[in-house]
C-alpha cells in the first residue's frame, strides 16, 4: 500500500527462490515451509537437518556468458558447491538452449495468496451493483449491491471479472463509477501508467473502451461531474494531476498541484466537496523536497512526474526526503502550482495512521477515511483542522475491518463500504456507525480462515537463520 499500500500492493506471483540465490547460496532444494501466524513470516527448514535451518555456504556463481542459477531435483547433490561441480563436468550448452531451459523452470515451492486482495469499491447506485478493485489476482470484480457471503461458504461470485492481459490491469488501488452510464474508471498504480475506463457490460479479457496516460504512481481518484474534470493523486512525486473527464491516451493535464508548499506528503485518497470548492488529499507522510527550475536543468524532471504528458517548461529536480506525521490536506478545488493548503488535519488526536481511502457526505458534511494501520474508519467534520479528534471511529473485532483501504458512500441507501486489504473482505454499514458494529453485509472474496499474505512488490528477500524467518520488504 506505496507504501503504503502504494509500495505494499499484492504480487500476482512471489518467486522467492531466486531472489534468495541473489541474496546468498541458501540450500533449500526440497525446503519445507509454513506459516507462522505472526506478523505474516513464514518459517522454512532444510531436509533432512536436525536443527535450525542455517547458511551451509557461499559460493560465487561463474562468471561465463550465458551462465544461469539452475533449479536441481530432489535426488540432485544437496550444495550448491556440489551442484557446480556437477554442472561444469557436462557438456556445456549453448546460451540460447541455456535460456530457453530456463524460461521453462519452475520453482520448487512459492508463497502466494490464491484469493483476490480488495483494494478499492465503489457503488454503481444507478444498477444495484458494487465494483471492487483486486491488487492480488488484477482483476476488477463486480457483485450484486445486496451480496452476503455466508458464513459457510468460501466465497461470492461475482457477477462479472474483468480481468487478462487485454485489460491493462494491473496493481490497481484507485476506483470511480460514471453516476450516469457506470463506465468504470480504474487506476494503476505501480506497473501500468495508464487509467483504464471499460464501458460497464464489458467483461473477461477485453481491451479497455478508453485508456488514459498517466504519471508513474498515481493512486486516488475523484471527477467534479458539473467541471468535467478528473483528479489523480500522484504517490512517488506528490502532486494532484487534473484532466478533463475525456482525456484519453497521451492528452497533457490540465493542472498540477505540486512543490514544497503544499505540504503533500505520498498522497493517496482524494474527495471533492464541489458545493464549497474545496479538495481533500490523504497523506502517508513521506515527503519529498524539490527544487524547480527550467526546462534546460540537468538531471531534472517533468513537473508533471514520469510517463505523463508533461506541462511545458516546468521541472523539478528530486531533493531530500523525511518522514512527517500522516495527514489530510485541504486546498481550493481549483489549486495549481505550489499552492499551500489552506488548513492541515493531523496530530495524535486525529488517530491518522496511513489514511488511505477517502469518502464525502455533503449534506450532513462529513469526511470519511480508511484508516489503513489504525485498522478503523474515522470520520471528520468537513471543517475540521489541525490536531482534532474525529466525530466518530468505526473500530473493534466485531466491524470485520482489517487493513482498509478502500471506501466509499452509498447516499441513495445511505450505506458505507468499506475494501479490506487484511482479509479478503469488503464491509458495508449503516453510514452513522461507531464504535465496535458489525457489519449488514460482508462480501468474502476468499475463505475466512485463509489469511490474507498482504506482500506488495517485494523488491529483495533475506533469511534470518536466527529466527528461521524470510525477511520481505515491502
Amino acid at each position: 500500500m506505496g507504501n503504503h499500500r502504494g509500495t505494499r500492493r499484492a504480487n500476482r506471483f512471489f518467486w522467492v527462490l531466486p531472489a534468495l540465490l541473489v541474496v546468498g547460496a541458501w540450500t533449500i532444494l526440497g525446503a519445507g515451509v509454513k506459516w507462522l501466524g505472526d506478523g505474516n513470516a513464514f518459517r522454512a527448514t532444510l531436509p533432512g537437518s536436525a536443527g535450525p535451518a542455517r547458511l551451509l555456504s557461499v559460493q560465487p556463481l561463474p562468471e561465463t556468458e550465458g551462465a544461469q542459477c539452475v533449479w536441481m531435483p530432489a535426488s540432485a547433490p544437496t550444495t550448491l558447491l556440489a551442484a557446480l561441480r556437477q554442472r561444469e563436468s557436462a557438456t556445456p550448452a549453448s546460451p540460447e538452449s541455456t535460456r530457453e531451459e530456463a524460461a521453462k523452470r519452475q520453482p520448487l515451492w512459492k508463497i502466494q495468496d490464491p484469493y483476490p486482495s480488495l483494494s478499492s469499491v465503489a457503488v454503481d447506485v444507478k444498477h444495484d451493483e458494487v465494483v471492487m478493485t483486486d491488487e492480488n489476482l488484477f482483476q476488477v470484480l463486480v457483485y450484486d449491491r445486496r451480496a452476503n457471503t455466508p458464513p459457510t461458504a468460501s466465497f461470492t461470485e461475482p457477477k462479472r471479472i474483468i480481468a487478462g492481459e487485454k485489460t491493462k490491469i494491473e496493481f490497481q488501488c484507485g476506483l470511480y463509477i460514471d453516476p450516469a452510464n457506470g463506465d468504470i474508471y480504474a487506476v494503476n498504480n505501480d506497473t501500468v501508467d495508464t487509467l483504464v475506463i471499460f464501458n460497464r457490460e464489458v467483461k473477461g479479457d477485453m481491451p479497455p473502451t478508453r485508456e488514459l496516460r498517466t504519471p508513474h504512481g498515481t493512486f486516488g481518484i475523484a471527477v467534479d461531474e458539473g467541471r468535467q474534470e478528473l483528479f489523480l493523486t500522484i504517490q512517488h512525486s506528490s502532486a494532484v494531476v487534473v484532466y478533463h473527464k475525456m482525456a484519453q491516451d497521451q492528452d497533457r493535464p490540465l493542472r498540477i498541484l505540486q512543490g514544497n508548499s503544499t505540504r503533500l506528503a505520498d498522497p493517496h485518497g482524494i474527495a471533492l466537496d464541489t458545493k464549497n470548492g474545496l479538495l481533500f488529499v490523504t497523506n502517508h507522510g513521506s515527503i519529498r523536497e524539490f527544487q524547480t527550475g527550467g526546462s534546460g536543468e540537468s538531471g531534472s524532471r517533468t513537473y508533471a512526474g514520469e510517463g505523463a504528458s508533461a506541462m511545458p517548461s516546468r521541472r523539478t529536480i528530486p531533493g531530500s526526503g523525511r518522514l512527517v506525521p500522516s495527514s489530510i490536506s485541504v486546498y481550493p478545488i481549483d489549486a495549481q502550482g505550489d499552492t499551500a493548503p489552506l488548513r492541515v488535519i493531523t496530530g495524535p488526536r486525529t488517530q491518522l495512521n496511513w489514511p488511505t481511502g477517502l469518502a464525502m457526505d455533503p449534506e450532513r458534511g462529513e469526511l470519511y477515511v480508511a484508516n489503513d494501520m489504525g485498522n478503523s474508519v474515522l470520520v471528520f467534520s468537513l471543517e475540521a483542522n489541525g490536531d482534532v479528534a474525529p466525530k466518530r471511529v468505526l473500530q473493534g473485532p466485531k466491524t470485520g475491518m482489517k487493513n482498509p483501504t478502500g471506501i466509499n458512500l452509498d447516499l441513495k441507501n445511505q450505506e458505507m463500504w468499506v475494501a479490506n486489504f487484511g482479509n479478503h473482505t469488503a464491509t458495508v454499514y449503516p453510514m452513522s456507525a461507531s464504535g465496535d458494529t458489525a457489519p449488514l453485509r460482508t462480501i468474502r472474496s476468499g475463505p475466512v480462515d485463509e489469511p490474507a499474505l498482504m506482500i506488495g512488490n517485494p523488491g529483495s528477500v533475506a533469511y534470518d537463520s536466527k529466527r528461521e524467518e524470510i525477511l520481505v520488504p515491502n
